[in-house]
């Protein structure tokens, strides 16, 4: 008798600009998800017993797939998520490739994963001799967000499995394709058959996957709200993460800015990706002195930004995501003008209607807004004069996120100073959003922005487990600390003590010979 057809259920990918479905992708049983995350143990095994200079070898195979499919790769993120090509170029092309040259250096590979010596400082313990290794955690989940769909898991996959490790993706539902594409790319680089694994689905898939035996570190990007229960799931069964959740990320621009290039910035900050960045800028606090001509400047240049679909190489901004993306920053919008705010340019719909909406420019803001308490993740920028830095400061830290922030001014000494008084994961002088792209600069947050680093050196060691070894270089010496307790031992190690201790040298010499005494005692166990 032959077995019942297996149904199937697939997940659409759409075009934000058109609404049209552009493709279709069979979605993953949550019950296959245990074979999957087998496969991957098996593959991982064999992936971390090569040399990490093979393992960098082998990144550079994925990197070389990745430049010459580079035009497909920038087609086909630009069209699942609306953003123009040449934003999909930059911000998700460029990085995957950087990240992969990074990661597929055999040298420095071979450094930053290297076991470290460890010098001890005790005399008690000056003849061990300790060391840190760094190894693999096994297999690793990530879940990946949709608006950087190229870029946030190859900048996290590659780490990873230059660590030892294998993966399983989750990509967006809003972006499969992307995910598929990767998959696609780590097979064309001849990676072994199931260390990286792409399931699809929406958040019933990334659930299960995140409780899955055998997974043994989860790596998340995304919502606060998401991002929360992820937290919770993982810590029920002692899982590690990393948790990217978004930001509200500040601007201060102080009086001496170049406001030329502080309003460019603030409007590619703003206005980058439709908004939906989680660095992107979103609170502008700008000194009084200077505010009316730097609003100006941002409304003037706001209103040249050409409005349209990703496929034309003239526009500026796409489309949103989602209608519920566009609901949420035209719901946050109507709240502040509710509030008093005043909208100077956009805060509609685009012409072109579905998920278009306007560049928005919004002054007379305060904290009362939700457009200044929650995260907007679209087209509007909202700007707020200030008496003096230290205000512009206390209001950018009156936020439940801190992931990015930036600081203009001609004074880089001071710029430097109002940067480390931020709230923030990272903080740049006079640019915006574009640490996210240098391999050597770790990506975080505080508070609601999460916890974890991806990227640099930190980035990699949330890929690795850390172990230390020590070897003891007297190994036939009887340990003073050992069994065979007395009253005699009592005192030697309160003269011990003070050999090491006494703040006086002379008294620390007196005491040297119950500290040899100590070191040579009788009646061991």
């Amino acid at each position: 008798m032959a077995s019942p057809a297996r149904t199937v259920d697939f997940l659409e990918s759409h075009d934000p600009a058109t609404g049209e479905v552009i493709a279709r992708f069979e979605l993953t049983p949550p019950a296959a998800l245990a074979g999957m995350v087998v496969r991957a143990r098996e593959a991982q095994a064999a992936w971390a017993r090569l040399a990490p200079r093979d393992r960098a070898l082998a990144l550079g195979r994925l990197r070389d797939v990745i430049y010459q499919r580079r035009g497909e790769i920038a087609d086909v993120a630009s069209r699942e998520t609306g953003k123009p090509r040449i934003e999909a170029t930059f911000a998700d092309v460029n990085v995957a490739l950087d990240t992969a040259t990074y990661y597929s250096s055999p040298r420095r590979v071979a450094r930053m994963l290297r076991p470290e010596h460890v010098p001890h400082h005790s005399l008690t313990v000056k003849l061990k001799r300790g060391q840190l290794r760094y190894e693999p955690y096994g297999v690793i989940a990530i879940i990946s967000p949709w608006n950087y769909p190229i870029a946030v898991p190859l900048g996290q996959i590659i780490p990873a499995l230059i660590a030892g490790n294998a993966v399983v993706l989750k990509p967006s539902e809003l972006t499969p394709w992307c995910g598929a594409l990767i998959g696609e790319l780590c097979q064309n680089a001849g990676l072994p058959d199931g260390l990286v694994q792409v399931v699809q689905g929406a958040g019933a898939v990334g659930a299960a996957l995140v409780e899955a035996e055998g997974i043994a570190k989860v790596i998340f990007t995304g919502s606060a709200a998401t991002g929360r229960r992820v937290a919770e799931s993982c810590a029920r069964r002692l899982v590690p993460s990393v948790l990217e959740l978004g930001g509200k990320d500040a601007m201060i621009v102080l009086a001496d800015a170049d406001l030329e290039i502080a309003s460019s910035g603030a409007v590619w900050g703003g206005f980058t990706n439709c908004g939906q960045a989680c660095l992107s800028v979103e609170r502008i606090y700008v000194e009084r002195a200077v505010s009316e001509k730097f609003i100006e400047m941002c409304v003037t240049k706001t209103r040249k930004l050409r409005l349209g679909p990703g496929s034309d190489a003239n526009t500026d901004v796409g489309p949103m995501i989602s209608p519920q993306q566009v609901e949420r920053v035209e719901r946050q919008v109507k709240d502040a003008v509710a509030r008093g705010a005043r909208v100077l340019v956009g805060g509609h719909r685009g012409a072109l209607g579905g998920n278009y909406f306007e560049p928005t420019v919004v002054v007379d803001v305060n904290h009362s807004m939700e457009l200044m308490r929650e995260e907007t993740f679209g087209p509007v920028i909202a700007i707020c004069p200030v008496d003096s830095a230290q205000e512009a400061v206390q209001l950018a830290n009156n936020s439940v996120f801190g992931l990015g922030a930036s600081v203009w001014t001609r004074d880089v000494r001071r710029g430097r100073e109002i940067a480390a008084q931020l709230n923030a994961g990272a903080v740049m002088v006079n640019d915006a959003i574009s640490a996210f792209g240098i391999c050597e600069a770790p990506h975080g947050g505080r508070g609601a922005s999460g916890w974890g680093r991806t990227h640099a050196r930190l980035g990699l060691l949330e890929m690795l487990q850390v172990k230390y070894v020590d070897v003891e270089g007297l190994p036939r010496l009887h340990r003073p600390w050992w069994f065979g307790y007395s009253a005699e031992l009592a005192d030697a190690a309160d003269r011990f003590l003070q050999f090491l201790y006494a703040p006086g040298l002379k008294e620390r010499l007196m005491r040297a010979r119950g500290a040899l005494r100590l070191l040579f005692r009788g009646n061991r166990v």
